[in-house]
């Protein structure tokens, strides 16, 4: 069993670092209500679906919201059966989904304005809808093309298409100085919606 510190440094860590607990074995350990696992999970994957929230409902807390949701729902989820697919692509269509729904019950507050940001999510906020989330999925988070038209519903042709369209739209690209903290979740922002997931799983509240 790894001691405390090894695991928090394996949550942050990349999928490909040797200090990385894979999924799998975190996936079992939730799935047994063990709460070190499912914060590694949460903060894993909060960077992931914050900004896919976000780039539908354009409000920075109404995201934070739908992450705390899907997360909380996803691991009490886990008790009862196993994902559907791969838990990542899983939790993601959790997070869309409700993303979806809390932007077709009210209107959202409304996008932020330009002053003190950087001109990438200036721009990645004007896109259309369409253009925005594939953007975000496939340029920000590097989800593969197949994963993200599985997810979105759409041919692979049309995800490149889109992804195309939007890259024409903008001025500023991924891999500009200063592109790399886009739409970027903040340790304040993180500890909140870890704390909320497991307030909501203890409460009985997912």
């Amino acid at each position: 069993m790894l001691d405390p510190v090894t695991e928090v440094r394996a949550a942050a860590a990349p999928a490909g670092s040797p200090h990385a607990l894979p999924d799998l074995l975190l996936i079992e350990r939730a799935r047994a209500q063990d709460t070190r696992a499912i914060e590694m999970l949460t903060r894993r994957y909060a960077q992931r679906l914050y900004r896919l929230a976000r780039s539908v409902l354009g409000d920075e807390l109404a995201a934070e919201g739908v992450v705390q949701e899907s997360c909380a729902a996803a691991f009490d989820e886990l008790r009862r059966r196993e994902p559907a697919g791969k838990f990542a692509l899983w939790l993601t269509r959790l997070a869309l989904e409700r993303a979806r729904a809390r932007r077709d019950a009210a209107h959202p507050a409304g996008r932020a304005g330009a002053a003190g940001r950087h001109p990438l999510e200036v721009q990645v906020d004007a896109l259309p809808e369409v253009f925005r989330t594939v953007f975000v999925l496939r340029a920000l988070d590097g989800m593969s093309g197949p994963e993200t038209a599985l997810l979105l519903g759409l041919h692979e042709t049309t995800v490149r298409t889109r992804l195309y369209r939007a890259h024409r739209r903008l001025s500023v690209t991924p891999g500009a100085a200063g592109t790399t903290a886009v739409f970027e979740l903040d340790a304040a922002r993180t500890e909140r919606i870890v704390a909320g997931v497991l307030g909501r799983l203890r409460t009985g509240s997912a």
